[in-house]
């Protein structure tokens, strides 16, 4: 009888463990950016999010990058549940087999697909308040501090010679991280900058001394080919406008072998989690489902799922 029972309990046993589903901790790996740049400290809030969201059912590791081309490469070699950031001409690029991508195609680019918008790279020209420049005509004669080999500093050096400033302009040769104690010194008239607003570099200059934000009129935004965005008023102390602007889009991808659920799991996580970790980094204020459309290629089938449960419109192409 002994016997018996016990084969019933063993049996029982088995058959429920057969039955219950095995509670799995799903991971995934996040490579975003240079460990000193904003977007790794985004990374790491996406991760902290992520874990809080699905009590710990997913856990992201953030990996260092050296930037968003590595990113994209790596795509094509990465299996499983790997996300990376960037902005999405480069996914563009590399379907096409252009630019950085010449002679390097591999049709596992065409697996990427888009899972959320993160915080664009925003250009700021910061200006001296003192310094009396209100528009990009007043920057002639004047001392402007670009950086170096940074997209911002690329950027600024082309908005200059897009708009006849070429030349007409002081550049000084100091590095970025001491633009607003040469601001404040009174050793150049302005700097620019690119990152997700509001910027910290910004936001210490605007505390430090007072600040003009340079807006972009229409048509200047036109030459430049980037996307437009406004920076709200209020946003840096003492700039009580609001701030026309161009920006660099930057949305997180994955790939087709990331699965349908995962991918589901992640992308209604970021979104219901988004409130609070712009409670904790404004920059994540400024971002919103109207940025899908900067998005180039397909979303995941996971994450679209999501917007159409969240009502979000989807453009046609990404679908």
């Amino acid at each position: 009888m002994k016997f018996q029972l016990s084969k019933l309990l063993i049996a029982t046993a088995i058959s429920t463990a057969v039955a219950m589903p095995v509670a799995a901790e799903t991971r995934v790996t996040f490579k975003s950016a240079k460990t000193t740049s904003s977007y790794y400290q985004m990374a790491v809030q996406f991760a902290e999010a992520i874990k809080a969201g699905t009590d710990g059912g997913v856990i992201v590791t953030v990996e260092e990058s050296q930037g968003s081309v590595q990113n994209v490469k790596e795509a094509a070699k990465r299996t499983g549940n790997y996300v990376f950031t960037t902005p999405p001409v480069l996914v563009k690029l590399a379907q096409k087999g252009k630019a950085m991508f010449k002679d390097k195609m591999d049709p596992k680019f065409n697996d990427i697909r888009a899972l959320f918008p993160i915080p664009s790279l925003t250009m700021h020209f910061v200006m001296r308040a003192d310094s009396g420049v209100t528009d990009f005509a007043g920057l002639e004669g004047k001392t402007i501090l670009l950086g170096k080999g940074s997209f911002g500093a690329r950027e600024g050096a082309k908005y200059l010679k897009k708009f006849g400033l070429e030349g007409k302009v002081t550049l000084a040769n100091v590095e970025l991280n001491a633009a607003v104690a040469a601001l404040k010194n009174k050793q150049i008239d302005g700097f620019v900058t690119a990152g997700s607003y509001p910027a910290p570099n910004v936001i210490e200059a605007a505390a430090s001394t007072g600040i003009t934000v340079l807006s972009l009129t229409d048509e200047q935004i036109k030459i430049t080919k980037r996307t437009r965005l406004v920076i709200p008023a209020g946003t840096y102390a003492g700039v009580d406008s609001d701030i026309v602007t161009t920006s660099l889009p930057v949305v997180a991808h994955t790939t087709t072998a990331m699965d349908d659920a995962t991918a589901y799991i992640l992308t209604k996580t970021y979104w219901s989690q988004k409130d609070a970790m712009g409670a904790d980094a404004a920059w994540w204020n400024g971002v919103s489902g109207a940025m899908l459309s900067n998005i180039y290629g397909k979303l995941h089938p996971g994450a679209l799922k999501y917007y159409d449960e969240a009502g979000i419109t989807v453009p046609d192409a990404l679908r």
